[in-house]
């Protein structure tokens, strides 16, 4: 039977759970990259003059268009991620939701003109204000384990700026990426301001290269390295999210029922292909046997499975060598002295993308599961005497994302917080701060710089610009030209007058400060 050749300028939208090519979707050519920023820079032009109540109401209408679409959003997130329907409902659709609803009642406040108070007597004569300009084309490279969530919330903040979008969706998920495009397009936004490519790392390079006004990456260290360098070789600024190894810290008076079931969740969730996945776990020794045991129990109760499938709990990888990986990962911290408490086997019978949910104990930072970020299904526990151990073995990594702590105490959790380096720490809940609106998201070191999300996103959106209206314009202001002994004596006398911690030395410059806003410049 003939067969019909399939173009290799195509990408092909694979199911991870059946391995099944569901359909080829356009390679983007590297060349067409310059035309397309230059195209989206037009939009942009028009964009920008619109009034942000405008542009907030065009958000509104994206808003009902993600709402109307969400079944067929839901099933492309699930056929290309593999993850359950629920997490795609939950995780991808609702915050993309979510963003559209916050910035279109949002934008225009956080945007607005500002005044900015002078506190110097030398600047009171001035009117100072800050406002906010679109930076221009926005370039987006994007990720594949939340193909919604992950490019519309930086997209939605992007376009209520008054940008225009240039996004690189994975190459992993063609069909989402496709969807996000056709959107904006249904939601009537201008033509080009937001636009789609397809492909893989040629085209994020030629992305680049374009060049746009500025990037925002989500990725892994290695590709992030690579981005960082390109943008700076061209002085464009950057966004890096890297990817993390968050810790949660188990304190002994927690209630293990919830934080067991919090640590099984935030391990697994998406199959652990998420930045802010549970990846180091540190538990009291008090606490460690009971919550150690509720994990394994929790765990093996998990289904596993499509995540087509209602019943499915934790759905497969994206790709086979991810599985491979996983073995890697598990047989190396076995060899130094970890030992696995349920799972750590691929699944073949279900396919070949599929892990069993982990639980490993006595893993310490000599092995690679503390070390690199795991993305997998692996539940990782170090027992620690206390919580001084714990917080001291959770910034010793280079990742610096996010974290949690559990415990009865609210203070001595909030105090925990404010100890750990990481962008975001949440007390007694893990992962979820990344659904709400206002907070922002990132973090440092090896988990990259700047903020998604919140006023703080927002703000990597634009270009600050501070206007200063002088109030005496008809007046020549006392530091210009011309110089000499009288001026020198009178800005001294200024400085006291100004900055002199004794009220008599103040009220003895008073006059002679008087005269630098007063005198003949004689030019």
């Amino acid at each position: 039977m003939a067969t019909t050749a399939i173009p290799i300028d195509t990408l092909p939208s694979i199911n991870p759970a059946t391995g099944e090519v569901l359909a080829h979707f356009e390679r983007t050519p590297a060349s067409s990259l310059p035309e397309i920023v230059a195209q989206a820079r037009v939009a942009q032009s028009a964009w920008a003059k619109l009034a942000i109540r405008d542009r907030c109401a065009k958000l509104r209408g994206l808003r009902e268009r993600i709402m109307a679409s969400r079944n067929e959003l839901a099933d492309a997130v699930v056929r290309e991620s593999g993850k359950p329907r629920v997490e795609a409902l939950f995780a991808d659709i609702f915050v993309a939701l979510d963003s559209a609803e916050y910035w279109s009642r949002n934008a225009a406040r956080a945007l607005r003109t500002r005044r900015v108070p002078h506190h110097s007597t030398a600047a009171k004569a001035k009117r100072g204000y800050l406002a906010y300009d679109p930076l221009g084309v926005m370039a987006i490279i994007s990720s594949w384990n939340y193909p919604l969530a992950i490019p519309l919330s930086q997209i939605i903040p992007a376009v209520a700026a008054g940008n225009a979008v240039v996004c690189k969706t994975s190459d992993f998920t063609p069909q989402c990426g496709a969807l996000i495009e056709k959107l904006f397009i249904d939601a009537g936004f201008l033509g080009n301001l937001v636009t789609i490519v397809q492909g893989g790392g040629e085209v994020g390079q030629a992305l680049i290269d374009a060049p746009p006004d500025k990037v925002l990456f989500t990725g892994s260290v290695a590709t992030g390295r690579r981005v960082a360098e390109a943008c700076a070789k061209k002085l464009i600024p950057s966004v890096l999210e890297l990817g993390g190894k968050d810790a949660m810290i188990v304190l002994a008076d927690a209630d293990l029922e919830v934080a067991s079931s919090a640590a099984v969740w935030g391990s697994y969730t998406n199959c652990g292909q998420v930045c802010l996945s549970v990846e180091r776990l540190f538990v009291e020794q008090a606490a460690a046997e009971k919550f150690m045991m509720l994990c394994v129990e929790k765990t093996k109760k998990l289904r596993i499975g499509p995540g087509s499938d209602p019943a499915t709990d934790v759905g497969p990888l994206i790709r086979p060598q991810h599985v491979q990986r996983m073995g890697d990962l598990v047989r190396d911290a076995v060899s130094r002295g970890a030992k696995v408490l349920c799972g750590g086997n691929s699944r073949p019978d279900l396919g070949a993308n599929f892990f069993e949910p982990t639980v490993i104990a006595g893993v310490d930072s000599s092995m690679k599961l503390f070390q690199e970020e795991t993305f997998g299904p692996i539940l990782a526990m170090q027992i620690v005497r206390d919580a001084e151990e714990a917080v001291a073995r959770a910034n010793d990594s280079p990742f610096a994302l996010a974290a949690s702590v559990w415990t009865s105490d609210r203070r001595r959790g909030e105090a925990i917080a404010h100890r750990l380096r990481a962008g975001a720490v949440m007390v007694n809940d893990a992962i979820s701060y990344f659904g709400i609106a206002e907070a922002p998201h990132g973090g440092c070191g090896a988990s990259g710089w700047g903020r998604t999300h919140g006023k703080a996103g927002l703000l990597e959106m634009v270009q600050m610009k501070y206007i200063d209206v002088d109030r005496l314009p008809r007046s020549e202001k006392p530091w210009w030209y011309r110089y000499g002994a009288d001026l020198e004596r009178a800005a001294d006398a200024f400085l006291q007058f100004e900055f002199s911690g004794v009220i008599g030395a103040k009220l003895r410059n008073a006059r002679s400060a008087m005269k630098t806003f007063f005198r003949d410049h004689g030019l």
